[in-house]
């Protein structure tokens, strides 16, 4: 039994668990919360090791994925950025190795998401990707990515601006991969065509642009207007200030989600790194990172999803209910995982129990698969 507050509901819940899914829900009673495992979209790297720095040992996915639970994120998707077609091939097939020889990597990592390099080539939508190694889609690539994961691409992200982007994006959209748009230059006219073509997702939307753009109209007010794109946002207070963010959530509803965009140098002290994507950059202590050559372009996030799911509760943004769902059922409901059905009877058990003080939280305890797999010490 594991008793708490159910985190969507703020009743006291005692839920039992047998053979790795959620047996019973009964009243119960506990100061702590509960909540489903946090689900999160887009991670690079944490604490030191990275999905994108070669040789990626066979180990890393499982250690990513062991030092994710005390950030409560039960399941991930491991995420490749922008690189040559042989480090990006390289990169998937260790993330396939290490999740066929890791049971914890095989458990928590439920997919790959392809983040380029079939994005805008412009200062600005590419953001702190090497523009030497972005390109136009290309079928075959994409297809001998697929293979060295083993299957395991789940998302992809990319800009339709290139010519022939709507034909690549139903082929790989009728391979039941999902199709993001990010880091474009776009016309709203091709935004449209994306997702007549079957793009669904939007990726850190109103980052990855421009620092100036047309009022309107332009690419991030069409793809919050498009009702059949789902979005991902960043909420660490740097990527989006707190009007936008509202807003946005409000524009979205039930279709927006958070993503943490984490880097390897995630959960490591403030300093300037040396990259080999995205050169020189700088941590601060406030936890912002940022190209060293212009502290306006942001270089991914530093902060895991549990600091935006924070964020937006203590800034009065959304409830705690509405700021955990859009980390964990929303996203986990867009990779069709069972673990969207939250704190219900028959859910994996991915769970998380944390505590809230100061409108700070942090995790006690995160259980995966019926398995308490770990508690704060």
């Amino acid at each position: 039994m594991i008793r708490g507050r159910d985190v969507a509901t703020g009743k006291g819940v005692a839920v039992q668990v047998k053979n790795g899914r959620i047996a019973k829900i009964a009243k119960g009673a506990g100061r702590r919360w509960i909540g489903p495992g946090l689900v999160d979209l887009q991670i690079n790297g944490f604490r030191g090791l990275d999905f994108n720095t070669l040789p990626v040992a066979a180990d890393v996915p499982g250690r990513v994925t062991r030092e994710l639970w005390a950030e409560g994120v039960t399941s991930y998707l491991a995420t490749i950025i922008t690189n040559s077609p042989e480090s990006m091939e390289e990169s998937c097939r260790a993330i396939a190795r290490g999740c066929e020889e890791d049971e914890a990597a095989r458990e928590g990592i439920a997919g790959i998401h392809l983040e380029g390099p079939f994005i805008s080539a412009e200062d600005g939508p590419r953001g702190a990707h090497a523009k030497a190694f972005v390109r136009a889609p290309d079928w075959d690539l994409f297809r001998r990515w697929q293979d060295a994961a083993g299957g395991r691409v789940r998302l992809i992200t990319l800009s339709p601006e290139w010519p022939g982007a709507a034909a690549f994006i139903e082929k790989v959209a009728a391979t039941d991969v999902l199709v993001s748009i990010g880091h474009t230059a776009a016309s709203p006219e091709q935004i449209r065509a994306a997702v007549d073509a079957g793009a669904r997702v939007s990726t850190h939307l109103g980052n990855g642009a421009h620092l100036l753009m047309p009022r309107h109209p332009n690419y991030i007010w069409e793809q919050l207007a498009d009702d059949r794109l789902a979005a991902c946002f960043i909420a660490d207070g740097f990527h989006l200030p707190d009007a936008v963010m509202k807003v946005f959530l409000r524009v979205k509803g039930r279709r927006a989600m958070l993503v943490s965009d984490a880097v390897y140098l995630a959960g490591l002290p403030a300093g300037t790194y040396d990259t080999h994507i995205g050169g020189k950059v700088v941590l601060t202590e406030e936890g912002k990172l940022h190209l060293a050559a212009n502290p306006n372009l942001l270089a991914g996030s530093a902060a895991m999803v549990l600091r935006g799911v924070e964020r937006l509760a203590a800034a009065g943004i959304c409830a705690l209910d509405e700021a955990w769902a859009l980390a964990s059922t929303r996203p986990a409901g867009l990779l069709g995982l069972a673990a969207a059905k939250g704190l219900k009877a028959g859910a994996p058990a991915d769970l998380v129990v944390f505590e809230e003080t100061g409108g700070a939280l942090e995790v006690v305890e995160t259980w995966k698969s019926g398995v308490k797999v770990y508690t704060r010490s």
